[in-house]
């Protein structure tokens, strides 16, 4: 028997034994108090009474305090004078792989496993439960049974867009483990940059690992900085290292090659796997681009290759080999393309995009592998063996797990942590989108369109971390704490959306540790969330923070609150045009940011909305009312405040109440092609007095809402109706030579006004 000496340091305050949850997260299945209280020793002997411990295993659990003074230990000497940790395997009769029985009792404590998974489990909530009590110096005496609900419990990073280096993917894996995440999906490969070492095609990292530019700011703005970037690349001897490094954290490193589209850094490198000749480079924007690589041999070939190295280095045993986002604009221009189509009696383009994903995939599965893509692979139909990860929505999951293949949930609206997290204006940039705290936290990954069944095809839920707007690792940090909490209790089947106020408790708790691990997580729930909300006709502003509301001060006029403010105690309404600024304090003392929201009122604000197709689920918050809720969308932010609709025209009928008068109608739109958002094709004004029969009374082309650069104004007469009905075309399917051509377009709107 060998014995192992461990010393815990602190990294959580005390909390009292009263509280109504410990600060565990991801919460466990079942915890019970008991009576009574252990005294929390400096150091703990750790026994086990089946095998050794190994001293491997030791050194791991040292890594989640490597800035503290205190460390676990090995010990070879006579048993010590300390408290023990019994450690004890059983049979997977009793307690199932990846669960664990924590007991703590007497002074003594007692860990079940039937996998060294579980047993590294139920080590984290450990340290969790020594921390938290460690002011203490007594811990109450519990038990714990403990199992996770879903087997992917995943975090992505896209490491091409920008790069991190070996030590820092070790960090953010070191992150997941903390938190009883198993999973880490590496996108490796993108237009920005090649950043795995192949050996039998070096010009991959020669060429595709740099290029002369980055985007910067707001997309937009289509400005860049001017500095070559790269060449950035981890060799294979690097990816062996946090392969090794991620499997003594239980964790498994799922590579992402992305294939057929998102491949000009590749083909920058072999420009003869394109459909034309080139010459290309490494995208230096962010978006969709049309080169993609062409079905041709020895593409195929290539790509064989490139993946035989790839499954060398990663054990993993799904292979991601992306599927996404792949333009078929040179696809329907290349004449081996279309012989191809007509060759394979393929329907089109689509078809041939399923011929691709399935040809790689009988050469994965050749090596005893198995491939996931996302959800753009189900396009002509679905490759015999695969798995879904369901990103532009639910419906990708849906459709897989109905068709009995696996499927990872990772919608966008919920698990993407590239979007927004607090109010835009006080956050930094970012790709567009709102996933604040508890959004993360109420998503449920097993659709209700599925029956029990059918709900076992779903491995789990994921949330992905692309890096466009990320140029370092503190910002990495930024983005996913806290969120990376809530994706982990939601994974770990413990989630309680309704009892959301007590989960933000425990994270604020958790931040202390944070902080001592100087890790730079987003305050955005310290600052204050405003909701414009509909109420008596009217709109109303509520204003919340998750610490104490009576901290709340704001001011209506754009003065600073800490000047001159007034105590929030009821939503504000909103009754004329205004600037809402607040803010919270404590003990008189400025504790967030000024949080602003300007307010324009017109003769729609606060009205009844009815839109007849709902807007993407990513970019739906508030719903129709965001439409018609004072508060106009800024044009560089794909934040909160508007509505995005791929491939729908907005059809919006507001009730005035009564015959209302008014000479101009406005709306504001986007176009942003890097991300396949398009301003209108037209727009139709219509009025009516019953709600039924509708007269047309404005039309608008697209060359006028070009002119207004998507701020629209229409001059419609001295109208004088109770209903206004607006029509939005939606600009269809995007055209040859854009980003996304081929696939349906994106209308953004905001604000549906009229004066």
């Amino acid at each position: 028997m060998q014995r192992f000496l461990i010393l815990f340091s602190i990294l959580f305050s005390g909390a009292l034994f009263s509280q109504t949850k410990l600060n565990l997260i991801p919460y466990p299945q079942d915890l019970k108090i008991i009576k009574g209280t252990s005294e929390i020793p400096n150091q703990i002997l750790i026994r086990e009474m089946n095998n050794s411990f190994l001293q491997s295993e030791v050194k791991v659990l040292n890594t989640f305090f490597k800035n503290n003074a205190t460390r676990f230990l090995t010990s070879d000497h006579g048993v010590p004078k300390y408290s023990f940790v019994t450690v004890e395997k059983v049979n997977l009769s009793e307690i199932k792989e990846d669960g664990y029985f924590l007991e703590i009792n007497d002074k003594k404590i007692l860990i079940k496993y039937s996998s060294k998974k579980g047993k590294f489990y139920a080590f984290q909530t450990l340290i969790q439960l020594i921390n938290q009590f460690s002011d203490k110096k007594e811990i109450p005496n519990l038990q714990i049974n403990d199992l996770p609900k879903f087997a992917w419990r995943g975090m992505h990073l896209d490491v091409s867009r920008h790069f991190f280096t070996v030590e820092e993917v070790k960090q953010y894996i070191d992150y997941l483990a903390m938190y009883k995440l198993n999973t880490f999906h590496w996108h490796l490969t993108d237009d920005q940059g090649w950043r795995i070492e192949i050996k039998k095609y070096p010009k991959l990292t020669q060429i595709g690992s740099k290029r002369k530019q980055s985007m910067i700011g707001a997309y937009v703005d289509n400005t860049f900085d001017g500095k070559p970037y790269g060449p950035y690349f981890y060799t294979q001897e690097q990816i062996k290292e946090v392969v090794n490094y991620a499997t003594e954290r239980h964790i498994t490193v799922v590579p992402e090659i992305e294939m057929p589209g998102h491949a000009l850094a590749a083909l920058s490198a072999y420009p003869e796997l394109a459909c034309t000749k080139g010459p290309f480079e490494p995208a230096t924007k962010w978006g969709v681009f049309d080169d993609v690589f062409c079905p041709k041999d020895e593409t195929f070939t290539f790509l064989e290759n490139v993946l035989n190295e790839v499954m060398t280095l990663f054990p993993s045993q799904y292979i991601h080999i992306g599927g996404d986002e792949c333009p078929k604009t040179r696809w329907k221009e290349c004449a081996h393309c279309q012989e191809l189509i007509r060759k394979n009696n393929l329907k089109d383009e689509h078809g041939l995009q399923s011929y691709f994903i399935q040809r790689i995939e009988k050469h994965v599965n050749s090596k005893g592998r198995k491939i996931i893509g996302w959800d753009e692979i189900l396009e002509g139909g679905l490759a015999p063996n695969a798995a879904v990860m369901s990103w532009t929505g639910v419906s990708g999951g849906i459709e897989a797990a109905k068709s009995n293949h696996f499927a990872v949930m990772t919608p966008g609206s919920y698990c993407y942590f590239d979007h927004y997290q607090g109010d835009p204006a006080t956050e930094p940039n970012a790709f567009g989108g709102f996933t604040p705290l508890d959004k993360v936290y109420s998503y449920n990954p097993i659709p209700t369109e599925l029956n029990a069944e059918q709900a076992k095809y779903i491995l789990g839920v994921q949330a992905n971390l692309w890096t466009e707007y990320i140029l370092d690792f503190k910002q990495v940090e930024y983005m996913i704490f806290p969120r990376l909490m809530a994706l982990s209790e939601v994974a770990w089947g413990t989630s309680d959306p309704p009892n959301y106020k007590e989960f933000e408790n425990r994270v604020v708790e958790h931040f202390k540790g944070l902080d001592k691990m100087n890790v730079n997580y987003a305050k955005s729930i310290y600052n204050i969330s405003g909701k414009a909300t509909a109420a008596n006709k009217g709109v109303f502003y509520e204003l919340s923070t998750s610490q104490n509301p009576n901290g709340i001060r704001y001011t209506l006029n754009g003065t600073d609150p800490a000047a001159n403010s007034q105590r929030y105690e009821t939503p504000i309404p909103v009754s004329k045009s205004l600037m809402v600024k607040s803010a919270y304090f404590e003990n008189e003392k400025l504790k967030s940011a000024i949080s602003s929201q300007s307010f324009f009122v017109s003769k729609t604000t606060g009205k009844s909305i009815i839109l007849e197709e709902q807007p993407g689920e990513n970019y739906s918050f508030g719903g129709a009312f965001t439409l018609v809720d004072g508060i106009i969308g800024n044009q560089r932010q794909l934040g909160k405040t508007w509505l995005g609709f791929q491939g729908k025209d907005v059809v919006a009928t507001i009730d005035f109440g009564e015959k209302t008068p008014f000479s101009e109608v406005y709306f504001n739109t986007l176009d942003n092609r890097g991300s396949w958002i398009h301003f209108a094709k037209s727009a139709q004004i219509f009025v009516s007095d019953d709600g039924t029969d509708f007269n047309m009374i404005k039309e608008i082309g697209k060359e006028e809402i070009l002119s207004a650069k998507g701020k629209i104004k229409i001059k419609v007469g001295n109208q004088n109706s109770k209903y206004l009905k607006i029509k939005i075309e939606n600009a269809g399917i995007i055209p040859a030579g854009n980003p996304g051509a081929d696939s349906k377009a994106w209308l953004f709107v905001d604000e549906i006004g009229a004066l």
